[in-house]
Order: structure tokens, then sequence, then C-alpha cells
């Protein structure tokens, strides 16, 4: 019998409150070795609040049993969770539009930095390792053009490229096409397609169904502050859930494995 996948991430029994309001409650979430998980629902469903669990940017109330855990451990140093979990996001991308090299902002990610920081100076594997992530999402050309002129798409595929420095173990995407025109879009999307095929462990946050890959094959629904599905993607990805998930009558529509909403 196949060993089975490793646990990445758990959360259980985990409450944020704010001002004394539940913000997000999540009774189960895990995730394992080579998931797909695409994370669904409207914009104030909890799905920001559901990253920063997984980042610890914020704490959810105290539990006797820790209601997060990475890799089994409830208390990891912060150096496993920057090798566990990579961040590909609009607002990261908006600090990192700099006059630096694209290469320049991709080597950063060695350091923790904005750019490579003025007194380090990166050393050859390293610099190998960010021209390969680069090349490997089929930009290897931007490497030496300023951030200031890229377009959006192209300076979200970069801080994609910055996240796979670390090679981390799960690799989150939140809401990663806002913002970009259908062009930017689609290649995007086929860069969630590349990385999911090649093994990675990803996990997609989005309110657009059209961002769920073919290759996801779960997904979360996300409502309210609170987990109301999770499950495969052919069973939950239909109209009625659709329409109580965003509570407005959309119709969904899928061709070849791609959604729609209308």
């Amino acid at each position: 019998m196949a060993d089975s996948p490793q646990e990445l991430l758990r959360l259980h029994d985990a409450t944020v409150r704010r001002d004394g309001r539940v913000i997000l409650q999540v009774d189960d979430f895990v995730v394992c070795e080579g998931e797909h998980i695409a994370v669904l629902g409207p914009n104030g469903a909890g799905k920001s609040t559901l990253i920063k669990l997984l980042t610890r940017e914020v704490r959810p109330l105290w539990r006797e049993e820790p209601p997060v855990r990475f890799k089994g451990d409830p208390r990891p140093p912060i150096q496993t969770i920057n090798e566990t979990i990579g961040i590909v996001s609009s607002s990261m991308e908006q600090r990192m539009m700099i006059d630096r090299k694209a290469i320049d902002l991709v080597l950063g990610g060695f350091f923790g930095a904005i750019g490579m920081p003025r007194n380090l100076k990166a050393d050859a594997e390293q610099v190998q390792q960010a021209h390969a992530a680069l090349a490997d999402l089929g930009i290897a050309d931007l490497a030496e053009r300023s951030m200031l002129t890229l377009s959006t798409g192209q300076a979200r595929r970069v801080m994609v490229a910055r996240s796979l420095i670390h090679a981390p173990q799960v690799l989150v995407f939140d809401e990663p096409c806002n913002g970009l025109d259908p062009e930017a879009m689609w290649h995007l999307r086929q860069t969630l397609s590349l990385l999911a095929q090649a093994g990675r462990t990803l996990i997609l946050v989005t309110h657009d169904v059209a961002d769920i890959v073919t290759e996801f094959d779960r997904v979360v629904l996300l409502r309210d502050a609170h987990i109301i599905a999770d499950g495969p993607k052919a069973e939950l990805l239909k109209t009625e859930r659709m329409r109580d998930l965003f509570g407005v009558p959309v119709t969904l529509t899928q061709t070849e494995g791609h959604y729609h909403l209308y």
C-alpha cells in the first residue's frame, strides 16, 4: 500500500474575532502534500483571514489543543513557516513595484527583502536558481528589466518566481487574477496549471470560478466566515451551489473543464 500523503497544514476549531465579532470560524481544514485546493467565496467571506491564519499573521482564540499546526507542530519556528508556505498576492506586488531589475526582486526572496539588500551579494548558486525560476515560468527575458517597465501580468509572474525561491511546500495564490487583462489572466492561469502539473501543493483563494483551472480537483466554499462545503470540484461547482454561495441568481457553465459564471 502506498504511503499516505504528508499532512502539511491543519486548522481545527480555529476562531478569529475582531471587535467582538467572529470573522472566521474553521472547524476542520487540512492540506496534504500534492493537493490542489481552490478556496472560493465572495468578498468579505473570510478568505484573507484564512490565509493570515496559515501564515501566522493573525492568531486564533486560544484552545487547549492548538488550532493551527504546521506538519503536526503547533508551535513551529518562523523558519518552518517560511519554508512551508509561499504567498503570491497583489498586495505584495504593489510593494515590489520599484525601479529595480526583476532578477533583483527574485533574488530578494532569499533574504526576505524587497530586492537585493545593498550590503549583500547573492552567490552564484542563488543567481542560477533565480534565473531558473524565471525561465521555468517562461519569463527569462524579463530578468534585466526594471519592475517599473513591466505590465501588471508580467510583474505578478515575477512574484510567482520569487515565491518559488525557497521551494515552499505549499504555494498560496491570493486572488491572483485581480486587476489583470484577459491576456495576463490567461498566462497566470497557465502558470497555475504548470505548477500543479509539476506536483506542487497549491491553494488558490479566489472569488472567480474562472481561476479554477482543470488541475484543481478540491474546492472549499467559504461564506459568512464559515466553510460551508469542502469536497470534489465536480460535486461543488454547480449552479445552485453558486447561487447559494454568492446570494444572486447566477448561472454556472462548464466547457472542457473550465468554469464561468454569468
